[in-house]
């Protein structure tokens, strides 16, 4: 079976977790030009990715075994344009309830500063016996 951590849209866009818990989770990944929208900048849908993955393992790992989580929602800002280096996201959660989480993921560059932020929504679903 592949490792959904390693494969799919995580490797096509250079994604590693370098810290995967319950309570947080962190990945990088490096600017190339294959992820710049036509002026040379970040597309905003790579932002909109990353948040997105990074609240969707948090939100797994938090949920465990009980059963799997989805995203419902993903609001994402884009605050800072980069060309190049690394980036970093780091996911924490906002609200964990029976239902529903939230997660909160900032997404900063080699320079530690605040290039777009995201908050996503995610349904627990539960097992079914």
């Amino acid at each position: 079976m592949t490792d959904p951590l390693t494969s799919g849209l995580v490797d096509t866009l250079g994604m590693a977790f370098t810290e995967i818990t319950a309570d947080r989770v962190v990945m990088t990944w490096p600017v190339t030009p294959a992820l710049h929208q036509p002026y040379g900048i970040v597309h905003g849908g790579v932002y909109c990715s990353a948040v997105e993955t990074a609240a969707s393992v948090g939100a797994a790992t938090w949920y465990g075994e009980r059963g799997q989580v989805v995203g419902v929602s993903n609001h994402t800002d884009f605050l800072r344009a980069v060309r190049e280096g690394q980036l970093t996201a780091t996911a924490t959660p906002i609200h964990r309830g029976g239902l529903q989480q939230l997660w909160l993921v900032e997404i900063t560059d080699d320079e530690g500063r605040l290039v777009a932020r995201g908050e996503v929504r995610l349904q627990n679903l539960a097992k079914r016996d």
